[in-house]
């Protein structure tokens, strides 16, 4: 199953490099008529640590009839809360059962969001709703 991945400016993949390097892999990667070198950044750990009990809102995919490959993961989640004592110390990861999640720490957002200009909106994960 392929989950999609973030294309990041080389100022972006730089932060992920210094923050987070035993958590991502950054393949270059050329846009058409764009100068500069982007790359794809790719989670390399996938952490079992939702706590559904904390979520807002969670939707299972069908257990009658699940969407081929999905089987006993999330189909939505709507006020994602993880658990950060089972995140193995991980700054950058996906979430066992809902991949769509991309997850940073929170010093991997701040120096995000220091660089500027990244297109995404962060949603706090941990603490109360």
């Amino acid at each position: 199953m392929i989950e999609a991945a973030p294309i990041a400016s080389e100022a972006i993949a730089n932060v992920f490099k210094t923050l987070a390097p035993g958590d991502v892999q950054l393949f270059p990667v050329s846009i058409e008529g764009v100068p500069e070198q982007h790359f794809v950044v790719n989670a390399t750990k996938v952490i079992d640590c939702i706590d559904e009990a904390r979520c807002r809102e969670v939707h299972h995919y069908d257990k009658d009839d699940p969407a081929p490959g999905y089987e006993g993961e999330y189909n939505w989640i709507y006020g994602l809360r993880i658990d950060p004592s089972k995140t193995e110390g991980a700054r950058v990861f996906r979430l066992k059962k809902f991949k769509i999640a991309f997850i940073v720490s929170e010093d991997v957002k701040n120096a995000l969001e220091a660089v500027g200009n990244l297109g995404v909106s962060f949603e706090r994960v941990t603490g109360a709703h």
